[in-house]
């Protein structure tokens, strides 16, 4: 059969723009598209939208990821080990009255509340600030010490989880205690001996995870390492 090349011709340029035929799309996957779905050609993919929509969603692309980019400041800037010295020095406070409560009995809701309370420090502490982004974006001479302090955390919670007697309970105060006091003093010994007297000061006067007593009794005892450095 003969084929009306004129005619054909002449119907492509009514279907087809001018400045197509002229300035054919760079994108030859998607005019080959473009051409069968014009002529109804079977299977042929709906088009893909044009280059013009590309710059809007790159945007919102730098946008988002300007907006993580003060969130990840905030997460390097936030200290692991701090923070577990704030609830470390929570449980062992809670432990510590629990056991004051020994006469009462295991099962006494004095007790039981506050068992509860130190699980929940000890999660918060490992769900929120020991979470391995924090700990590997704080400093290198922190990270060893957040590490036990995540290993420490879990061994304390598993050991409440079971506790069946209050020897066991006071076993758990005495040992929460001890490790406190080893992690705030190698901790201190670190800060000072990277950062030096006068930044290390400032860093431990925003701590505001201790309390007020907490708060007196780390600061005494920093002065008593600025005098040892």
């Amino acid at each position: 059969m003969d084929v009306n090349w004129r005619l054909l011709v002449g119907n492509l340029i009514k279907r087809v723009p001018i400045e197509r035929v002229l300035f054919p799309p760079r994108d030859n996957i998607k005019a080959l598209q473009d051409f069968a779905a014009r002529w109804g050609v079977k299977g042929a993919e709906t088009p893909v939208p044009s280059h013009r929509e590309g710059p809007p969603e790159e945007k919102t692309t730098v946008i988002a990821q300007e907006a993580e980019g003060p969130s990840r400041q905030v997460d390097i800037a936030t200290a692991c080990v701090p923070c577990a010295l704030g609830h470390f020095s929570t449980s062992t406070g809670l432990l510590n009255e629990a056991v004051r409560f020994k006469k009462e009995g295991m099962a006494s809701n004095e007790i039981v509340d506050r068992i509860g309370k130190v699980l929940e420090e000890q999660n918060t502490l490992e769900r929120v600030d020991l979470t391995p982004l924090k700990i590997q974006s704080s400093p290198p001479w922190e990270r060893d010490l957040a590490e036990e302090a995540l290993q420490q955390s879990r061994s304390l919670r598993h050991r409440l989880e079971g506790l069946k007697t209050m020897e066991e309970l006071q076993q758990a105060a005495a040992d929460t205690a001890g490790y406190y006091l080893r992690l705030n003093r190698e901790w201190y010994r670190r800060l000072f001996a990277n950062l030096g007297a006068d930044k290390a000061e400032a860093i431990a006067s925003r701590v505001g995870t201790l309390g007020p007593e907490d708060r007196e009794r780390v600061m005494k005892r920093a002065e008593e390492l600025i005098e040892e450095v």
